[in-house]
């Protein structure tokens, strides 16, 4: 975990390692163990089957202590071969860690349920339509992309919108495990954020999209059968 959800979310459905659990769990035969990177407590490699890194308030650009922490720790991971999936910052986190460069999007704030386009074939996003919707809430991007990643997925204001780090690491700028309710009260909560950044209100969609989900179900069953990757 590095952040949580915004206030009236996290208090109507709970941190982010709870709406990932909700998820997750029905598949997930071993334990979820949520660990508070903010606070150091850092994963080793050796006693994980998989890894999920969360959304957050924070900023990879704010290149914090823990943040700095994380990364290395990120980098283990990953060299380690252990399946790692990074949403929303974590995947920015992966992004900078592997020797990408995060900084504020120059096409602006995403926000909102939006379509996004695959166009690579990748393992994770077995079954899926080439066009699904998917949530969005970030102002930073990957702007570029470590040596050898490969983009999966885009959308209008996301040119990274998914992107696969290394043989088993994955990250994807959107939550798939938003659904319509809580992108709604993230609408509301930086509602008047998105005013003053020129963003009409009214434009703004936010559904439930099982497409989405599937990304993060899918994941598991990599983790549970690495062979398939």
């Amino acid at each position: 975990m590095t952040g949580e959800p915004v206030e009236p979310v996290k208090r109507d459905r709970g941190s982010f390692t709870d709406l990932f659990r909700a998820v997750l769990a029905p598949r997930w035969p071993g334990a979820i163990v949520e660990l508070d990177a903010r606070r150091f407590e850092l994963p080793d490699p050796k006693d994980f089957a998989a890894l999920v890194v969360t959304g957050s308030a924070s900023s990879v650009t704010e290149r914090s202590p823990w943040i700095l922490a994380t990364e290395r720790a990120l980098v283990g991971f990953v060299s380690a071969g252990v399946p790692t999936l990074g949403v929303c910052f974590g995947h920015q986190l992966l992004g900078q860690a592997l020797g990408g460069d995060v900084q504020q999007n120059p096409r602006g704030r995403e926000i909102g349920t939006v379509e996004t386009e695959l166009f690579a074939d990748d393992p994770l996003f077995a079954d899926l339509p080439r066009r699904l919707l998917v949530n969005m809430s970030h102002v930073d991007s990957v702007v570029a992309l470590p040596p050898g990643a490969r983009v999966l997925a885009r959308t209008e204001l996301e040119p990274h919108a998914a992107v696969r780090f290394g043989e088993r690491a994955w990250g994807v700028q959107f939550h798939p495990e938003f659904d319509g309710t809580v992108m709604r009260g993230y609408i509301e909560a930086r509602a008047q954020q998105v005013a003053n950044e020129g963003i009409d209100l009214s434009t703004l969609r936010a559904e439930t999209s099982p497409d989405a989900t599937r990304i993060l179900t899918r994941f598991t069953e990599l983790a549970l059968r690495p062979s398939e990757i």
